[in-house]
């Protein structure tokens, strides 16, 4: 069993000797998520993610979110199990996934909240480099919902 110090590094490991996660996807919201919805989840997100050593940032405009998750890797793996059985958005699309030794991006972030003002070049930057015919359709419904709100 393994026992996470205050930013989710296993014990035992330095900040910067630890084998880190990341995964990031973006998803289109369900009917009626706003807000008030978006708050509820960055609380809970805030709650549960440091204990399974879950650090990362999420953007909501739009009606799309994309999100960016650092931790240990079957930490990560399972809250996206979670994401994808989650109703309040659909069309999960993973954008990059990467394993590495280095330190954390957002070391002091259980869970934070970015203004969306940057989601439609990060969408775009996406499509550029998606490999899969249905990531890519998948991301320019994305994009033209976004210029559409």
């Amino acid at each position: 069993m393994s026992t996470f110090g205050p930013l989710g590094d296993e014990a035992g490991f330095r900040r910067s000797d630890a084998l880190l996660y990341n995964l990031v996807y973006c998803s289109r919201a369900a009917e009626g998520i706003g807000d008030v919805a978006v708050d509820g989840i960055i609380a809970a997100a805030r709650r549960n993610n440091a204990a399974h050593g879950i650090t990362g940032l999420l953007f909501f405009g739009g009606g799309l979110f994309l999100q960016w998750l650092e931790g240990p890797r079957q930490s990560v793996l399972q809250l996206l199990r979670t994401l994808e059985a989650d109703r309040r958005h659909h069309d999960i699309v993973i954008l990059s996934r990467s394993e590495e030794v280095r330190e954390r991006l957002f070391g002091d972030w259980d869970m934070e909240l970015v203004a969306p003002d940057d989601i439609g070049d990060v969408l775009r930057d996406a499509l550029t480099t998606a490999s899969e015919e249905k990531s890519a359709e998948a991301l320019r419904q994305m994009l033209r919902q976004l210029e559409q709100a």
